[in-house]
């Protein structure tokens, strides 16, 4: 099978930018053919701002580069990961005009919420939820904190909810799990086209001993991820259990100064990831505090691979991808008391953990190997190269003469009458 990844990479590299790794991968050890269509945020310095809002809306240069890949590549498919703001969804159009499938991954929430994370002034926030124009999104200045920015990326999602785009113009989506599904779902995208695939660690590495007597964080240092919860929480604990926070971002000030106050947080910053992992194997729990929804945090999947247990807020996909007393536990979001309350549980009883780590291990073999994610993702691929064909064919039925001798002309002349139709008018061509 021949496939096009497209993604645009973040200007800080995030989970989005690995799974897009992980998947090139994991695809071509079967011996698929893979090619990266791929676009930089970083490149956006000195471009107008007029000139990126209308390319974040309907990007013709990089659809047309995007359809000559996909023609030379001769592609089956054409998955996306992200389009904003380089891309744009105008390249769903210049994929499908070469009658390839097209898939796109639901990382965040961006196509129900402008800011892609459901969450504003400290708080989960559900109001563009719905709504075919994200007016408050502009409003609140969600994205990148300005008004002009979440402008353009509000007038994205109208343009394309308006003429249909996220409908018609996507053979499948990949949700990572039920809860996203649902939101996304509330946002307007079509239920029967969404199909569920988590994320996945390969190879599988050994599992971890866990006799550091430590907890661990692992994440960015921003309000979202809950890091003020966790510094709390901890405060709280008066040194009952070792705490190592792995990270950078914004709140790097506040946790590097309550490891100064407290000698039980070990800040550690940046690591490499041969430390990560070994800080990770031989942890006694992962605590992830988030107080937004999350999409699918991998470092949930890293932590399970090595029976690492995992503490996470009971909110959105966290509280579905952890069950409580066998991968992990839960605790209220936000609530510093009840997620101290909850370690002090857990390191109470050195027997549950220790039945916790087994289960965890368990967790990661059923779901989240890349067998059974090479197994899923072909899968979902194989619906959408069914469903693309058939509406070729439809295609081809409306626009051919009666003529069965001619209605049944190859696949090629139906491709090229799709391109020009797409190359004259620049818009949707059904």
């Amino acid at each position: 099978m021949n496939i096009v990844l497209c993604h645009n990479f973040y200007q800080q590299a995030g989970g989005e930018d690995r799974v897009l790794c992980d998947e090139e991968q994991l695809l071509r050890s079967h011996g698929h053919r893979v090619s990266r269509f791929t676009k930089h945020s970083n490149s956006i310095d000195g471009t107008s701002r007029l000139r990126l809002a209308a390319g974040a809306i309907w990007n013709r240069r990089a659809a047309a580069e995007l359809q000559a890949m996909a023609e030379r590549e001769r592609a089956d498919v054409v998955h996306f990961h992200n389009t904003l703001p380089l891309i744009s969804p105008a390249a769903y159009y210049a994929a499908r005009s070469t009658g390839a499938a097209v898939v796109q991954s639901l990382h965040n929430y961006r196509l129900a919420c402008p800011k892609a994370t459901f969450f504003r002034d400290g708080t989960v926030c559900e109001k563009c939820l719905g709504k075919t124009i994200p007016w408050p999104a502009v409003r609140h200045a969600c994205y990148r904190d300005s008004r002009s920015a979440s402008a353009t990326v509000a007038a994205m999602l109208s343009v394309h909810r308006l003429i249909r785009t996220y409908g018609r113009a996507v053979d499948r989506y990949i949700a990572m799990s039920n809860f996203s599904r649902n939101k996304l779902v509330e946002a307007g995208l079509p239920a029967d086209k969404i199909d569920l695939k988590p994320n996945f660690v390969s190879p599988a590495p050994p599992a971890g001993p866990g006799q550091g007597g430590y907890a661990m964080y692992l994440g960015r240092l921003s309000p979202e991820k809950g890091v003020n919860t966790l510094l709390t929480a901890w405060d709280k604990l008066a040194g009952a259990y070792p705490l190592k926070v792995v990270g950078t971002g914004p709140l790097a000030e506040e946790v590097s100064r309550a490891s100064r106050t407290s000698p039980s947080i070990e800040n550690l910053g940046w690591v490499s990831d041969n430390e990560v992992e070994r800080i990770l194997a031989d942890a006694a729990f992962l605590v992830l505090p988030s107080v937004n929804y999350e999409g699918f945090p991998k470092t949930i999947v890293e932590s399970l691979s090595r029976g690492t247990p995992v503490v996470v807020s009971k909110l959105g996909a966290m509280a579905e991808l952890i069950e409580p007393g066998r991968s992990g536990a839960h605790f209220e979001a936000g609530n510093a008391d009840d997620l101290a309350d909850t370690v002090k549980r857990l390191i109470a009883d050195k027997e549950q953990l220790s039945a916790m780590r087994q289960s965890a291990r368990a967790e990661y073999e059923q779901k989240y190997t890349a067998a059974r994610n090479y197994d899923t993702l072909m899968s979902i691929y194989a619906t959408a190269i069914r469903t693309r064909r058939a509406v070729q064919l439809d295609l081809a039925n409306s626009i051919a003469p009666p003529n069965p001798h001619i209605a049944s002309g190859s696949q090629s002349t139906l491709n090229s009458t799709v391109s020009r139709s797409y190359d004259q008018m620049g818009e949707p061509t059904q």
